[in-house]
């Protein structure tokens, strides 16, 4: 999900910034309601915004498709804070990371941010809302969200740069040619990511139930 800067061309990176804005704009009034009914939610926020930008800075090259593999880390901070928040999270960290990581670029962080803040974030939340509706047990849900959400970050980036570079090859073929790309490292880092969405989110659950209201009574799973 680090697009660097030079690949998309203004037009497509221009279009993501402003497809991610439909996400940031709730995230940011989420992130003011919620600091209002609870000052401890900033410094949380701030947290899950450091253990994302960590989780997302270990990575793979990619020679292909001119990007790296890396774990996302926002599955997981969704199911935390929430997915639009996450939105706003990761943006901020991608910023970051590129200004000081050289990962990705400040042109394509509309279009990392979907693939990796909203993309891998919803689709691992909604797995895991899913998964827990029907009593299925946190671990396996969390494991679930964080596979799910990796593998669909990178598939997400793989047709962001489909889109602006397949040319005359069909747009599905090209994808599916970029996903397969990241393929050999990602499949591998999306299993890894789900043992640790896994772990994290039931030791929260049995050791700080409290900063996860609603996800299971206390010493349950």
């Amino acid at each position: 999900m680090h697009i660097e800067d030079g690949i998309l061309p203004p037009k497509a990176w221009g279009m993501w910034y402003g497809i991610t804005a439909l996400f940031i704009i709730p995230g940011l009034k989420e992130i003011k309601r919620r600091v209002r009914e609870n000052l401890a939610y900033k410094p949380f926020l701030s947290m899950v915004g450091v253990a994302v930008f960590v989780i997302s800075a270990m990575h793979l090259p990619v020679p292909v498709t001119g990007s790296c593999s890396h774990p996302c880390g926002t599955p997981l901070a969704a199911i935390i804070v929430g997915p639009f928040a996450t939105a706003v999270i990761s943006a901020i960290v991608l910023f970051f990371q590129a200004l000081f990581l050289g990962h990705g670029g400040i042109t394509t962080i509309g279009a990392n941010d979907f693939s990796m803040g909203i993309v891998g974030g919803i689709s691992g939340y909604l797995c895991w809302k899913a998964l827990r509706a029907v009593k299925g047990p946190i671990w396996l849900a969390a494991g679930v969200a964080g596979f799910v959400g990796d593998v669909a970050t990178y598939l997400t980036s793989a047709f962001e740069l489909a889109l602006s570079l397949h040319g005359h090859v069909p747009l599905v073929k090209q994808w599916m040619i970029f996903f397969l790309g990241y393929g050999p490292t990602q499949l591998p880092l999306a299993i890894a990511e789900a043992v640790f969405t896994a772990a994290v989110l039931q030791v929260m659950v049995n050791r700080r139930p409290d900063l996860l209201p609603g996800v299971a009574p206390a010493g349950k799973s």
